[in-house]
């Protein structure tokens, strides 16, 4: 497994959409594992290819229940409301309050490319949308209105 480097800021490949993956491979598997290793490294509860740089349709998530992974997710149903802070491993140090479906279906393929669906609620929920929405090139920031990120520098608030 190998950390990798996570895309940041203005990166242009964090605009695009990524590609389904049409069979799951040895190098789908390792994408995977450096996925989890570089997002564990980072403090992180989610990750797609995409941030890494590859135009994949492939997400890892663990909000501490343990490692999701989905390669070609696909939001089957929304349901309800919540509102809170988001970050992203993309935009460092830069955080707001989303509002996002409460709880959501996704139907994907596992490493042996068995198709499965997941529900989530809460923080899953939202980790689910938020990850989904980076392989359509959509960011948190992109849901707020510019005046309502907040920057953080250093642990403190700096608007």
């Amino acid at each position: 497994m190998s950390i990798r480097m996570i895309r940041t800021g203005n990166d242009p490949v964090l605009r695009q959409v990524s590609k389904p993956v049409p069979e799951v491979t040895k190098a789908i598997e390792k994408l995977l594992d450096d996925m989890a290793e570089t997002m564990y490294h980072a403090d992180g509860v989610g990750l797609a290819a995409v941030q890494i740089g590859i135009l994949k349709r492939l997400v890892v998530i663990d909000v501490g229940d343990g490692l999701i992974e989905l390669i070609n997710p696909v939001i089957l149903e929304r349901s309800g409301s919540q509102r809170a802070y988001e970050g992203c491993l993309s935009l460092p140090g830069m955080r707001a309050e989303v509002t996002r479906a409460a709880r959501v279906k996704v139907r994907a393929l596992n490493r042996r490319g068995e198709p499965f669906e997941i529900e989530g609620t809460d923080l899953l929920a939202r980790a689910l949308q938020h990850e989904v929405d980076h392989l359509d090139g959509i960011l948190f920031i992109d849901h707020v209105r510019p005046e309502d990120i907040v920057y953080e520098m250093e642990g403190k608030d700096a608007r």
